[in-house]
C-alpha cells in the first residue's frame, strides 16, 4: 500500500512583492509524525509566487520520500488551493508555470488539496519566516536552526546549503579503481534544439516547456543513430521536460529501450528570466544578474532557483540512479545546468566552472562513478554525430 502524506505549505512577501520566502513540511497522515521540512528566501516576489514555490518544495519533499505515495496538500491560500484543484483558471502570466511545475511533481490522481485557517498552518508559516529572517540577517535557512520542531529534518528536507557528498580527491584509474569493479556510467545527453536555442534565450523550467524544432529532431536522429552504433546503453532516463522526452524517444526506438522520467533532471527555473536573452536580461534586471554571475546561492529574478539549489538536486537525483543502475552505462537526457552541474560535481570544481563550459545542443558527455565515491569525467560536449 502507498505512503499517505500530508503536505502543509505556505509562502510569504514582506511587500508584496519584497523580500520573500516559503516554508513545507511534509508530515505521515496516519500519525501526524513530521517526516521532512523545507524552507528557503527566494528573493524579491509576490506572496502568490512564494506560496507556489511553497507548494512546490513541499511536493518535492514528499517525493523524495516516496514517489508513489498519495498526498493531500493542506494551505491557506485560497487562490493556491482552487487553482490547483482546478475550479479557478489561472491567468495571471507569473502562475501558470509554477503551477504546471507543481502538477508535474506527481500524478493528478495522487494528490488533493484542501483550504485550511491560517492558525492550522502553523508550522509552514514559520519555516517561511525563518528563511526570510535568515535572509534578513545574512544567513540562509538551516534544518538544524529551525524553531518549528522537527528533530528529523535534517536527514530528508531541502536545505538552502552546499550539497553533500562531493567527490573525494582522489585519483581515478591509478590502480586502486582496477579492483572496485564497473562503474556506473552516465551518458549526459542534452536535448536537441528548441525555436529558443539559436537565440540563446533562458529556457528552464519555469517557462513555455518548448518543443523540439525541426533542426532538433534532425539532431535527436543523429545522436540516436550514433548510440545505437555504439551498443553501450543498457537505459535511459529523462528530464520530464517536452524537448527532452522527444529527444529521449527517438533515443529509445533506436536502441529498443524504454524512456524513464526522473523530474530531478529538470532544467533550472529561470524566474521572470524565462524567455529573455543574456542582453535583455543584463538591461531589465541588471543588479540580479550580477549577482546570479557572483555567487551560486543568488537566485534569478522572480523567484528562480540557484545554481546551489540544483546542484542540490542534481545531487539527490545522482545518487538514486546511482543505486538503481550500479554498475551500468545510463543515459540521462537532460539540460544545459543539470549536465555542467553532474560534471562540475564529478571533478569536484567550484560553482563558477559553470559558466566555463561549452555545452552543444544534443552533445554528449559522460561521467563514471566508482563503487569507492569517486567519479571520472570521461567526455564533454562531443558533437561528432552532428557532422
Amino acid at each position: 500500500m502507498a505512503n499517505r502524506f500530508i503536505v502543509e505549505a505556505d509562502g510569504g512577501s514582506r511587500g508584496n512583492p519584497g523580500p520573500a520566502g516559503y516554508g513545507a513540511v511534509v508530515l505521515d497522515a496516519a500519525t501526524g509524525e513530521a517526516l521532512a521540512e523545507a524552507a528557503a528566501h527566494i528573493g524579491t516576489a509576490t506572496n502568490n509566487v512564494a506560496e507556489y514555490k511553497g507548494l512546490i518544495a513541499g511536493l518535492e519533499a514528499a517525493r523524495a520520500l516516496d514517489p508513489e505515495a498519495v498526498v493531500q496538500v493542506r494551505m491557506d491560500s485560497k487562490l493556491v488551493v482552487e487553482q490547483m484543484s482546478g475550479r479557478w483558471k489561472i491567468k495571471h502570466p507569473d502562475m501558470k508555470p509554477l503551477a504546471a511545475q507543481a502538477q508535474r511533481v506527481f500524478p493528478a490522481d495522487r494528490v488533493t488539496y484542501e483550504w485550511i485557517p491560517r492558525e492550522k498552518n502553523k508550522h509552514a508559516d514559520r519555516l517561511a519566516n525563518e528563511a526570510m529572517d535568515a535572509a534578513k540577517a545574512g544567513r540562509q535557512w538551516e534544518p538544524g536552526a529551525s524553531a518549528a520542531g522537527l528533530a528529523v529534518a535534517a536527514r530528508t528536507a531541502v536545505p538552502a546549503a552546499e550539497p553533500l557528498e562531493e567527490p573525494k580527491a582522489v585519483p581515478v584509474g591509478w590502480g586502486a579503481a582496477a579492483d572496485l569493479g564497473a562503474p556506473t556510467t552516465f551518458v549526459l545527453l542534452r536535448h536537441g534544439e528548441t525555436a529558443l536555442t539559436p537565440q540563446k534565450r533562458f529556457s528552464g523550467s519555469g517557462g513555455t516547456d518548448p518543443e523540439l524544432s525541426e533542426a532538433g529532431r534532425r539532431q535527436a536522429e543523429a545522436v540516436a543513430a550514433a548510440l545505437a552504433a555504439r551498443g553501450t546503453i543498457q537505459a535511459i532516463v529523462s528530464s520530464p521536460m517536452r524537448r527532452t522526452r522527444q529527444t529521449a524517444e527517438a533515443v529509445a526506438k533506436a536502441l529498443g529501450l524504454e524512456v524513464r522520467i526522473d523530474e530531478g533532471l529538470r532544467e533550472a527555473d529561470f524566474g521572470a528570466w524565462e524567455g529573455l536573452t543574456f542582453a535583455e536580461v543584463k538591461e531589465r534586471h541588471p543588479e540580479d544578474l550580477d549577482a546570479w554571475l557572483a555567487s551560486s546561492k543568488a537566485a534569478p529574478t522572480g523567484g528562480g532557483e540557484s545554481f546551489a539549489a540544483v546542484a542540490r538536486r542534481m545531487a539527490v537525483s545522482r545518487d538514486k540512479l546511482l543505486a538503481r543502475y550500479a554498475g551500468r552505462t545510463v543515459l540521462l537526457v537532460t539540460h544545459v545546468t543539470p549536465v555542467k552541474t553532474l560534471v562540475r560535481l564529478a571533478l569536484g570544481a567550484p560553482p563558477e566552472s559553470l559558466f566555463r563550459m561549452e555545452l552543444s545542443a544534443a552533445s554528449l558527455s559522460a561521467v563514471a562513478y566508482y563503487a569507492d565515491g569517486n567519479a571520472s569525467v570521461r567526455l564533454l560536449n562531443d558533437t561528432a554525430h552532428l557532422r
